[in-house]
Order: C-alpha cells, then sequence, then structure tokens
C-alpha cells in the first residue's frame, strides 16, 4: 500500500491570493451523492490518505485553488488514515455507494470495485488527461483495455538507512545478497544500533519482506502462477517464509515493534527519521513520513538500496515490487471531478510536489523536479526494471491480501511457520 501525494496548476497563485485550507468533511455521510445542487453548485466528495504532512497541507490548498478558479464547485475533503481508509472503503464498496474521487492503489481492490459497477470508466471521458501522465504509471489502473483511475504518485519499495549507523557497525556498502543482508543486521547489532524498524501493527510493513523474498527466489512467474491456479505452496513461497524466519530469529527490530504502527507516534517512521533504527524496508514516501512523525528526519544521512537477490533465486534484482498511487471515481462522479483531477496534476502542481519530497512523478517529464538522491535512485530502478509486482494487499481480492497480511505478521511474530503461512494464503485464495 502506499502513501498519498499530489499535483499542481496554477495553484500557487489562487492559494497566495488568499486560500485557506479546506475542512475536513464529517466522514462522507453522503458518498456518491455529489453532484449539482438546487443553487447550480457542485460539490464533489473527495476521500483520501493524506493524514502526514505536505500532503496533508497540500492537498487542501489544492482544492482551495481549485474552487477560487471556478466558484460553482465545492470540494469535500476527507482524509483517513491509511488502514481506517481502507475499512471505510471495504464498507462503502458494500452498500454499493463511493465517493466522487477516492484514492486507489489498483489490482483486486480496484476490479472488485469495478466488478461491482461502481466505478467510472475513465478511458474516453479522461484521455487528454491520461495522455499526459507515463504508461508504467498507469498500468495497476488498467483492465481489459480500459483505465479506471488516474496516477499521481508512482514508485517501487526498497530499503531507506543510515549512512552514519553503517559506517559504525563497519558496513561499507549495501548489502547486495540476502546473506549479506542478514550478516549486516548481525555487525548493526553488535555496534548497538538498533537494524531494522517495523510496523507490525499494521502488518503490511512485514508483508514486503515476504512478497518480495518469494519474487527474488521463484521469479516473477512464481507469482503469477500463483495469481492463475491460486496455489501459494509451491517452493519460492514456503522458502520466503524461512529467509524471512532466519532474519526474525536475528530479533532485528525495535522494541514493541509489533504494538507499533508505521506512521504513528513511535511507529515505525518515527523510530528511524530519530535515528533509533536503521533500516525500514518502505516505499518512496518514506524519508517524508520518517521527517514528519519524528519533526526531523535523517536527511543527508539517508541512503537508499534495493531488496537484495537470493543466492540460487530465480528474481533478477531488477525486479521490482510497489506500486502506485491513483485518484478513482464513482459511477455518478460529476464531470468536474475529471476537471479536477488534471487541476491535481497539471505540470506546475506537478513539479511543486515532486520538489516537496514526498511525490514521485507521473506525468511525462516532471523526473527533473527530483532532487534528493534516494528519490532519483528509486527514479532509476523503477526506470530500468525488468519486472514490476503490485503490493500483494492490493494485488489479490481483499480477502487474500488481509490474509497475507496477517499470516505474514503471525510469522514474524512466532505463531506460524512458513509452510502454514503458505497454507493459509493458499486457502483463502481458493475460497475466492
Amino acid at each position: 500500500m502506499g502513501i498519498p501525494h499530489l499535483s499542481r496548476r496554477s495553484f500557487l497563485t489562487a492559494v497566495s491570493a488568499g486560500a485557506a485550507a479546506v475542512t475536513a468533511a464529517p466522514l462522507l455521510a453522503a458518498c456518491g451523492d455529489g453532484g449539482s445542487g438546487s443553487d447550480g453548485k457542485v460539490t464533489i466528495e473527495w476521500m483520501d490518505i493524506a493524514t502526514t504532512e505536505p500532503s496533508k497541507t497540500i492537498y487542501p490548498k489544492i482544492a482551495k485553488a481549485y474552487e477560487a478558479a471556478h466558484p460553482n464547485v465545492r470540494i469535500k475533503l476527507t482524509n483517513l488514515e491509511n488502514e481506517a481508509f481502507k475499512s471505510k472503503m471495504t464498507a462503502l464498496t458494500a452498500s454499493g455507494k463511493v465517493p466522487d474521487i477516492f484514492v486507489t492503489w489498483g489490482g483486486g481492490v480496484l476490479k472488485q470495485q469495478i466488478d461491482a459497477g461502481l466505478v467510472k470508466d475513465l478511458t474516453s471521458s479522461a484521455s487528454s488527461l491520461l495522455d499526459t501522465v507515463t504508461p508504467v504509471s498507469l498500468k495497476p489502473y488498467q483492465f481489459d483495455g480500459k483505465t479506471y483511475a488516474v496516477p499521481y504518485d508512482m514508485g517501487m519499495v526498497g530499503f531507506w538507512y543510515n549512512k552514519r549507523h553503517f559506517e559504525k557497525a563497519g558496513i561499507k556498502a549495501p548489502p547486495k545478497t540476502w546473506a549479506e543482508f542478514l550478516d549486516d543486521v548481525r555487525k548493526l547489532k553488535g555496534a548497538g544500533i538498533t537494524p531494522i524498524a517495523l510496523g507490525g501493527k499494521d502488518k503490511w510493513p512485514g508483508m514486503y519482506y515476504w512478497a518480495y523474498l518469494a519474487m527474488r527466489i521463484g521469479g516473477l512467474t512464481a507469482m503469477q502462477q500463483a495469481a492463475k491456479t491460486n496455489d501459494f505452496t509451491g517452493p519460492a513461497f514456503v522458502g520466503a517464509g524461512q529467509h524471512l524466519k532466519e532474519l526474525v530469529d536475528l530479533q532485528p527490530f525495535q522494541p514493541g515493534f509489533q504494538n507499533a504502527g508505521f506512521d504513528s507516534p513511535g511507529g515505525e517512521a518515527a523510530t528511524v527519521g530519530a535515528g533509533k533504527a536503521s533500516m525500514e524496508l518502505m516505499g518512496q514516501w518514506a524519508p517524508a513520513v520518517e521527517k514528519d512523525a519524528s519533526g526531523k528526519g535523517i536527511a543527508d544521512d539517508e541512503g537508499w538500496f534495493p531488496f537484495p537477490s537470493v543466492d540460487g533465486g530465480q528474481g533478477a534484482l531488477t525486479d521490482v515490487f510497489g506500486g502506485g498511487n491513483g485518484h478513482a471515481l464513482g459511477k455518478d462522479a460529476p464531470k468536474e471531478a475529471i476537471d479536477f483531477l488534471a487541476f491535481l496534476i497539471n505540470t506546475e502542481n506537478e513539479h511543486e510536489l515532486v520538489s516537496s519530497g514526498a511525490f514521485m512523478p507521473v506525468v511525462k517529464g516532471a523526473e527533473s523536479a527530483l532532487a534528493d538522491p534516494g528519490r532519483k535512485q528509486v527514479a532509476e530502478a523503477l526506470g530500468g526494471s525488468t519486472g514490476f509486482q503490485l503490493y500483494l494487499d492490493q494485488a489479490f481480492p481483499p480477502a487474500v491480501g488481509q490474509q497475507v497480511n496477517d499470516s505474514v505478521a503471525a510469522l514474524i511474530g512466532g505463531k506460524a511457520t512458513p509452510e502454514q503461512v503458505a497454507q493459509q494464503v493458499t486457502k483463502a485464495a481458493k475460497s475466492q
């Protein structure tokens, strides 16, 4: 799963003209009811996950800027924390009413909403807008030749690490293999440094390890085959659990990690941002959330490296795991919603948001706005990737994705074996 990001237009002009922040709507009591009222004004219900800076401030400003340029439109923005958002969207999907605009990571979750007839097909109605974005950023939202969301961020998961900690532990270069990675964990512990921060309470951060290990062992073909057969009991997935257990047995995580959230006070991001742990396996948003959660971040001391290869594995180091962040439209969303999304990622706003340090570019040509070395590495790795796998809790139907998260969390917590994880996920997949 991902964290939110945004876009631009002459939003700076409108904002500086005096636009104040949008007040978050109560909790979308009447989702999907946006449209023209009796007074001719249009209300757009927008539900997102921008609960950390800079998105928490930028989103309302962009909405207010759009309202200033379009007096007949009102944007009602509600921001929810990641897990709360997913729970809310599950309930709204079941009710048959979704917001006019809502964040999506694509994959099986979006496909379920599409199959339920709740999402607008944007292929024709937003074609001019879709033509401005990079083709790779559209992939998570495309099914049967049609596009159902507009991306606003695209990236991948990798290790963000503290260079000073590595130097103190005598680690001269980031690890390239899983064996080297485990050895570096031992070195960090020997130097009195907590090797890894993990938001165990949220579960999905732990899933990243299992997914990447399965990819490195069996290659993307193993993941694709499992998706077709609903069978995750093969060597790649059992092996992923075994290698993850090797890591867990080293006790690499911060004290209390099982009760820690990702972006909550004292959680994963805050621990790394405060210099209390050396690494986290996370998406491109990590440095921005670390800074927001800890109040400082580690700035120039932060580096990035891709998930290591596994000796004897079939997966390439250039196969990446991650995904995009996009916005889908409810089937009854007013036409102004598409115009707002175009406003959100026009050239000026795209450059501003990428420059903020929290967003990876989706608009063609916006790569020039990247200044941070780590984020440039992410962009280069994504650009040179040989294969791409969407987050597992989004790639598969919701029940399967949740089972992956739950089972991997149980493994990390010492309550499930690698074989049990594979069996539990397979059972959930076959029951769909």
